[in-house]
Protein backbone atom coordinates (compact mmCIF):
# COMPACT_ATOMS: atom_id res chain seq x y z
CA UNK A 1 0.00 0.00 0.00
CA UNK A 2 1.06 3.91 -0.71
CA UNK A 3 1.94 5.00 2.72
CA UNK A 4 0.70 8.79 3.43
CA UNK A 5 2.34 10.60 6.52
CA UNK A 6 -0.38 13.55 8.03
CA UNK A 7 1.04 15.64 10.23
CA UNK A 8 -1.96 17.33 13.00
CA UNK A 9 -3.74 14.32 12.52
CA UNK A 10 -5.65 15.04 15.33
CA UNK A 11 -7.12 18.15 13.94
CA UNK A 12 -10.32 18.91 12.07
CA UNK A 13 -9.05 18.20 8.58
CA UNK A 14 -6.52 15.57 10.00
CA UNK A 15 -9.81 13.88 11.20
CA UNK A 16 -11.41 14.26 8.28
CA UNK A 17 -9.05 12.92 6.25
CA UNK A 18 -8.59 9.42 8.23
CA UNK A 19 -12.50 9.05 7.70
CA UNK A 20 -12.45 9.70 4.17
CA UNK A 21 -9.37 7.36 3.68
CA UNK A 22 -10.57 4.98 6.02
CA UNK A 23 -11.45 1.80 4.12
CA UNK A 24 -9.17 2.28 1.07
CA UNK A 25 -6.92 -0.60 0.10
CA UNK A 26 -4.78 1.56 -1.84
CA UNK A 27 -3.53 3.84 0.55
CA UNK A 28 -2.20 3.91 4.62
CA UNK A 29 -2.06 6.57 6.75
CA UNK A 30 1.05 7.05 8.85
CA UNK A 31 -0.98 9.70 11.53
CA UNK A 32 1.35 11.95 13.01
CA UNK A 33 0.84 14.93 16.06
CA UNK A 34 2.67 16.32 18.46
CA UNK A 35 1.95 16.07 22.27
CA UNK A 36 -1.46 14.21 21.48
CA UNK A 37 -1.93 10.92 23.56
CA UNK A 38 -1.83 7.14 21.30
CA UNK A 39 -0.77 9.20 18.14
CA UNK A 40 3.11 9.10 16.88
CA UNK A 41 4.76 12.65 18.56
CA UNK A 42 6.59 14.37 15.33
CA UNK A 43 7.68 18.35 15.96
CA UNK A 44 7.47 19.11 12.62
CA UNK A 45 9.78 22.72 13.96
CA UNK A 46 12.71 19.88 14.41
CA UNK A 47 14.89 19.05 10.92
CA UNK A 48 16.67 16.08 12.26
CA UNK A 49 13.50 14.33 13.48
CA UNK A 50 11.07 14.97 10.44
CA UNK A 51 14.28 13.30 8.22
CA UNK A 52 14.77 10.72 10.35
CA UNK A 53 10.79 9.88 10.34
CA UNK A 54 10.38 10.32 6.91
CA UNK A 55 13.63 8.43 5.54
CA UNK A 56 11.99 5.65 7.91
CA UNK A 57 8.34 5.48 6.10
CA UNK A 58 9.19 6.41 2.36
CA UNK A 59 5.54 7.80 2.10
CA UNK A 60 3.85 8.44 -1.08
CA UNK A 61 2.84 11.50 0.11
CA UNK A 62 2.91 13.78 2.87
CA UNK A 63 -0.31 15.82 4.25
CA UNK A 64 0.60 18.58 6.17
CA UNK A 65 -2.35 19.54 8.23
CA UNK A 66 -0.32 21.00 11.02
CA UNK A 67 -0.14 24.56 11.75
CA UNK A 68 -0.51 27.30 14.79
CA UNK A 69 -4.46 28.61 13.87
CA UNK A 70 -4.77 30.27 16.65
CA UNK A 71 -5.07 33.99 15.39
CA UNK A 72 -5.09 36.11 18.32
CA UNK A 73 -2.30 33.94 19.94
CA UNK A 74 -0.03 34.20 16.61
CA UNK A 75 0.02 38.05 17.25
CA UNK A 76 2.01 37.41 20.52
CA UNK A 77 3.54 34.01 19.95
CA UNK A 78 5.32 35.15 17.07
CA UNK A 79 8.42 32.75 17.55
CA UNK A 80 6.24 29.78 17.86
CA UNK A 81 4.33 30.81 15.10
CA UNK A 82 6.91 31.36 12.18
CA UNK A 83 8.47 27.99 13.93
CA UNK A 84 5.45 26.13 13.11
CA UNK A 85 3.90 27.66 10.09
CA UNK A 86 7.12 28.30 8.10
CA UNK A 87 9.92 26.56 9.80
CA UNK A 88 7.67 23.45 9.50
CA UNK A 89 6.50 23.83 6.22
CA UNK A 90 9.87 23.74 5.00
CA UNK A 91 10.90 20.44 6.72
CA UNK A 92 8.21 18.84 5.37
CA UNK A 93 8.97 20.73 1.78
CA UNK A 94 12.56 19.51 2.41
CA UNK A 95 11.67 15.94 3.24
CA UNK A 96 9.35 15.51 0.40
CA UNK A 97 11.93 16.03 -1.79
CA UNK A 98 14.53 14.24 -0.13
CA UNK A 99 11.82 11.10 -0.28
CA UNK A 100 10.62 11.47 -3.56
CA UNK A 101 6.74 12.45 -1.61
CA UNK A 102 4.37 14.43 -3.03
CA UNK A 103 3.62 16.87 -0.60
CA UNK A 104 -0.02 18.77 0.64
CA UNK A 105 0.08 21.45 1.99
CA UNK A 106 -2.87 23.54 3.52
CA UNK A 107 -2.77 27.36 3.38
CA UNK A 108 -5.27 30.04 4.62
CA UNK A 109 -7.31 33.41 3.62
CA UNK A 110 -5.30 35.42 5.39
CA UNK A 111 -2.81 35.23 2.96
CA UNK A 112 -4.50 38.23 1.77
CA UNK A 113 -5.25 41.43 3.09
CA UNK A 114 -8.90 41.17 3.15
CA UNK A 115 -10.30 44.67 1.69
CA UNK A 116 -11.13 42.68 -1.99
CA UNK A 117 -14.12 43.74 -3.96
CA UNK A 118 -14.27 40.42 -5.42
CA UNK A 119 -13.07 37.02 -4.58
CA UNK A 120 -9.64 36.50 -4.76
CA UNK A 121 -7.76 34.26 -7.39
CA UNK A 122 -4.62 32.06 -6.86
CA UNK A 123 -2.82 34.97 -9.42
CA UNK A 124 -3.83 37.70 -7.17
CA UNK A 125 -0.61 39.33 -5.01
CA UNK A 126 -0.88 38.41 -1.18
CA UNK A 127 -0.58 41.11 1.51
CA UNK A 128 -1.42 39.72 4.80
CA UNK A 129 -2.14 41.98 7.64
CA UNK A 130 -2.41 39.35 10.75
CA UNK A 131 0.70 37.68 11.95
CA UNK A 132 -0.94 34.29 11.42
CA UNK A 133 -1.41 35.30 7.57
CA UNK A 134 2.35 36.10 6.95
CA UNK A 135 3.36 33.59 9.23
CA UNK A 136 1.34 31.25 6.29
CA UNK A 137 2.46 33.07 3.47
CA UNK A 138 5.95 32.56 4.82
CA UNK A 139 5.35 28.55 4.82
CA UNK A 140 4.29 28.61 0.89
CA UNK A 141 6.99 30.60 -0.15
CA UNK A 142 9.49 27.88 1.58
CA UNK A 143 6.91 25.09 -0.15
CA UNK A 144 7.97 26.70 -3.74
CA UNK A 145 11.84 26.92 -2.59
CA UNK A 146 12.54 23.30 -1.46
CA UNK A 147 9.44 21.26 -2.74
CA UNK A 148 9.76 19.17 -6.02
CA UNK A 149 5.88 18.17 -6.17
CA UNK A 150 3.20 19.87 -4.42
CA UNK A 151 -0.13 20.96 -3.99
CA UNK A 152 -0.86 24.08 -1.92
CA UNK A 153 -4.41 24.53 -0.77
CA UNK A 154 -5.48 27.96 0.34
CA UNK A 155 -9.17 27.36 2.32
CA UNK A 156 -10.96 29.35 5.08
CA UNK A 157 -13.28 29.46 7.72
CA UNK A 158 -13.15 25.53 8.33
CA UNK A 159 -15.10 23.41 10.12
CA UNK A 160 -15.28 19.63 11.16
CA UNK A 161 -14.83 17.31 14.34
CA UNK A 162 -13.32 18.98 17.42
CA UNK A 163 -13.07 23.01 18.31
CA UNK A 164 -15.23 25.37 16.01
CA UNK A 165 -17.44 28.27 15.33
CA UNK A 166 -20.28 26.24 15.00
CA UNK A 167 -19.84 24.34 17.76
CA UNK A 168 -18.93 27.55 19.95
CA UNK A 169 -22.56 29.36 18.29
CA UNK A 170 -24.31 26.37 19.49
CA UNK A 171 -22.63 26.11 22.70
CA UNK A 172 -23.59 29.52 23.05
CA UNK A 173 -26.87 29.91 21.54
CA UNK A 174 -27.89 26.84 25.21
CA UNK A 175 -27.47 29.39 27.47
CA UNK A 176 -28.13 32.98 25.54
CA UNK A 177 -30.99 34.24 24.03
CA UNK A 178 -29.33 36.46 21.99
CA UNK A 179 -25.88 36.41 21.07
CA UNK A 180 -23.83 39.40 19.13
CA UNK A 181 -21.67 37.82 15.95
CA UNK A 182 -19.56 40.25 13.29
CA UNK A 183 -21.67 40.90 10.30
CA UNK A 184 -18.91 42.99 8.08
CA UNK A 185 -16.62 40.18 7.93
CA UNK A 186 -17.45 38.38 4.53
CA UNK A 187 -15.85 34.80 3.46
CA UNK A 188 -16.72 31.10 2.39
CA UNK A 189 -17.81 28.76 5.37
CA UNK A 190 -16.03 25.38 4.45
CA UNK A 191 -16.36 21.70 5.66
CA UNK A 192 -13.39 19.41 6.41
CA UNK A 193 -15.05 16.83 4.99
CA UNK A 194 -15.23 18.63 1.19
CA UNK A 195 -11.23 19.74 2.03
CA UNK A 196 -10.67 16.20 2.27
CA UNK A 197 -12.30 15.34 -1.16
CA UNK A 198 -10.53 17.65 -2.52
CA UNK A 199 -7.04 16.58 -1.37
CA UNK A 200 -7.63 13.07 -1.90
CA UNK A 201 -8.65 14.07 -5.80
CA UNK A 202 -5.22 15.27 -6.04
CA UNK A 203 -3.27 13.42 -4.82
CA UNK A 204 -2.84 10.77 -7.04
CA UNK A 205 -2.22 13.06 -10.11
CA UNK A 206 0.28 15.62 -11.68
CA UNK A 207 -1.96 18.66 -11.53
CA UNK A 208 0.76 20.47 -8.96
CA UNK A 209 0.88 24.14 -7.85
CA UNK A 210 -1.49 26.08 -5.67
CA UNK A 211 -4.84 26.20 -5.38
CA UNK A 212 -7.65 27.44 -3.39
CA UNK A 213 -10.63 25.17 -1.84
CA UNK A 214 -12.93 26.45 -0.09
CA UNK A 215 -17.39 25.82 -0.25
CA UNK A 216 -18.88 27.46 -2.81
CA UNK A 217 -20.39 31.03 -1.94
CA UNK A 218 -20.05 33.45 0.28
CA UNK A 219 -21.64 34.77 3.86
CA UNK A 220 -20.87 37.02 6.92
CA UNK A 221 -20.51 35.55 10.11
CA UNK A 222 -23.81 36.83 11.28
CA UNK A 223 -25.46 34.96 8.05
CA UNK A 224 -23.69 31.47 8.61
CA UNK A 225 -24.61 31.50 12.49
CA UNK A 226 -28.37 32.50 11.49
CA UNK A 227 -28.36 29.05 9.15
CA UNK A 228 -26.98 27.00 11.65
CA UNK A 229 -29.24 27.96 14.39
CA UNK A 230 -31.93 27.53 11.24
CA UNK A 231 -31.17 24.25 10.83
CA UNK A 232 -30.86 23.01 13.96
CA UNK A 233 -34.05 25.12 14.94
CA UNK A 234 -32.74 27.28 17.77
CA UNK A 235 -34.58 30.08 18.26
CA UNK A 236 -31.41 32.07 19.62
CA UNK A 237 -31.92 35.68 17.83
CA UNK A 238 -28.62 36.59 15.79
CA UNK A 239 -27.56 40.09 17.11
CA UNK A 240 -25.04 41.48 14.09
CA UNK A 241 -22.46 43.80 15.11
CA UNK A 242 -19.23 45.70 13.56
CA UNK A 243 -16.05 44.25 13.59
CA UNK A 244 -15.04 47.47 15.18
CA UNK A 245 -17.80 47.23 18.17
CA UNK A 246 -16.38 43.09 18.61
CA UNK A 247 -12.58 44.83 18.65
CA UNK A 248 -14.14 47.03 21.27
CA UNK A 249 -15.64 43.75 23.15
CA UNK A 250 -12.03 42.20 22.70
CA UNK A 251 -9.39 44.64 22.16
CA UNK A 252 -6.61 41.32 21.85
CA UNK A 253 -8.24 40.15 18.81
CA UNK A 254 -6.07 40.33 15.78
CA UNK A 255 -7.69 42.26 13.22
CA UNK A 256 -9.43 39.98 10.64
CA UNK A 257 -10.16 40.18 6.49
CA UNK A 258 -12.99 42.01 5.92
CA UNK A 259 -13.50 40.01 2.38
CA UNK A 260 -11.63 36.94 2.16
CA UNK A 261 -13.78 34.90 -0.13
CA UNK A 262 -11.69 32.69 -2.40
CA UNK A 263 -12.53 31.67 -5.79
CA UNK A 264 -11.37 27.75 -6.53
CA UNK A 265 -10.18 29.15 -10.24
CA UNK A 266 -7.51 26.89 -10.72
CA UNK A 267 -9.45 23.71 -9.70
CA UNK A 268 -12.12 25.04 -11.91
CA UNK A 269 -9.23 25.39 -14.88
CA UNK A 270 -8.11 21.93 -14.09
CA UNK A 271 -11.05 20.07 -14.06
CA UNK A 272 -10.30 19.63 -10.51
CA UNK A 273 -12.75 18.87 -7.36
CA UNK A 274 -16.01 20.76 -7.39
CA UNK A 275 -16.56 22.11 -3.80
CA UNK A 276 -20.09 21.78 -2.76
CA UNK A 277 -21.51 25.15 -1.50
CA UNK A 278 -21.71 26.56 1.68
CA UNK A 279 -25.12 25.81 2.77
CA UNK A 280 -25.08 22.18 1.59
CA UNK A 281 -22.11 21.92 3.26
CA UNK A 282 -23.04 22.64 6.92
CA UNK A 283 -26.81 21.50 6.33
CA UNK A 284 -24.84 17.38 5.95
CA UNK A 285 -22.49 18.58 9.03
CA UNK A 286 -25.60 19.27 11.16
CA UNK A 287 -27.47 16.25 9.77
CA UNK A 288 -24.16 13.37 9.97
CA UNK A 289 -22.96 14.85 13.20
CA UNK A 290 -24.06 14.77 16.50
CA UNK A 291 -22.26 17.93 17.53
CA UNK A 292 -21.16 17.99 21.37
CA UNK A 293 -20.94 21.41 22.80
Amino acid sequence: MKKIIVTGSNGQLGRAINTLYGDSTEYELINTDFGVSGITDLDITDIDSVMEFASGIRPFAIINCAAHTNVDACETQIDAAYKINAVGARNMAIAAAQTGAKLVHISTDYVFSGDATRPYTEYDAPAPKAMYGITKLAGEDYIRQFADRFFIIRTAWLYGDGKNFVRTMLRLARDHDSISVVDDQIGSPTSADELAKAIMSLIPTDNYGLFHGTCEGECSWADFTKEIFRLSGIHTTVDPVTSARYKEMNPASADRPHYSVLENYMLKLTGGYAFASWEKAIAEYLSNNTISI
